[in-house]
């Protein structure tokens, strides 16, 4: 086509890029995932959050570099390093903010009951944090052959298929964190439903209005970052120049958007403060004789004092406190 290298906004044959990346877009998002990662900063400190705080800045540098490299992109879309910077950090981002995610759960079946989840409350920590770790090593190693690959003028098709193995196992890995969430929430309402007592030291913590907003936040931030995954893994299955690649648009709303979404709910819902009315009873109980720390080092037994002599003994892990954040 004449011309069709000549104009500075359409990229030429040599361009990785099928679209010139916006610089007020990529400016916008860059700008949100900094203010993030710095308030996470800041929320971690104050909290003690430690583990979730690790797992939201590192998530955020990823996406601050990536789109970095989108915007050094604006002015030579036939580079090829901004082009591989971006592809590596937004793909990988989203790992680390997902295990910020999976480290809620185990906290939330403490608050509710640990008896009435089939996995011990760690455990899920443990699988998902796991499979979270798999699916950011088939990513990066993926990334890394295929940049290598493209640098040396080689076909980086089977690094692409590797990438494309560890989205799709993180969009499984999601799926049954979803899956599992929904099958605790329903054991609970049966729990409920019978008459049966939730558990009882963090009746308080249930009731705020702060721990319930917080479940619809991490449900939003989950549900947000299964939209981007899906979407990068329907992206990547086409190629390097295929539609969905070529559009910025849709890269803009199903990326940028449903990342930024995912990481500001849980700035504003952050679990540090959604879960500070139910700290104090991880120092004392007015039912019980001990005092714990869900920090995963002990299992003290604390036994039921007055009339409570219907409820089973209740263990050092089944307590929130601060430094329940630490691992």
């Amino acid at each position: 086509m004449p011309g069709y290298e000549q104009d500075a906004c359409i990229p030429s044959r040599r361009s990785p890029w099928g679209y010139q990346p916006s610089l007020y877009l990529n400016g916008i998002l860059l700008g949100i995932f900094g203010v993030s990662m710095i308030a996470n900063l800041i929320q971690g400190v104050a909290f003690k959050t430690w583990s979730f705080m690790a797992a939201m800045v590192l998530g955020c540098i990823f996406e601050v570099v990536g789109y970095v490299g989108r915007i050094l992109a604006h002015d030579d879309m036939e580079a090829s390093d901004p082009f591989l910077i971006q592809i590596c950090c937004l793909t990988l981002a989203p790992a680390f903010l997902a295990a910020g995610i999976y480290l809620c759960l185990s906290r939330i079946v403490v608050v509710f009951g640990a008896d009435i989840s089939r996995i011990p409350p760690k455990g899920y920590t443990y699988i998902f944090v796991a499979c979270d770790f798999i699916s950011l090593i088939l990513q990066g190693a993926g990334g890394g052959i295929a940049s290598v690959a493209a640098n040396n003028n080689k076909s980086s098709q089977t690094g692409t298929n590797i990438m494309l193995a560890g989205l799709g196992f993180q969009v499984f890995t999601l799926t049954l964190f979803m899956g599992l969430c929904a099958e605790y929430a329903w054991r609970v309402y049966q729990r409920a439903k019978s008459g049966a007592q939730l558990d009882a030291v963090h009746a308080k913590l249930r009731a705020s209005k702060r721990f319930r907003l917080f479940l619809v936040a991490l449900s939003v931030s989950t549900i947000c970052i299964f939209i981007r995954s899906i979407f990068r893994v329907v992206e990547l299955a086409e190629g390097w120049r295929g539609a969905l690649i070529a559009n910025q648009t849709l890269f803009f709303i199903l990326e940028g958007v449903m990342v930024a979404v995912s990481v500001l709910v849980l700035n504003v819902f952050h679990p540090g403060w959604c879960f500070s009315d139910g700290y104090h009873t991880g120092k004392k109980s007015s039912t019980n004789k001990a005092i714990s720390s869900y920090d995963g080092s002990s299992e003290v037994e604390l036994q039921p004092t007055g009339n409570n002599t219907h409820q089973p003994p209740l263990m050092a892990s089944n307590y929130l406190s601060r430094s329940s954040w630490a691992t």
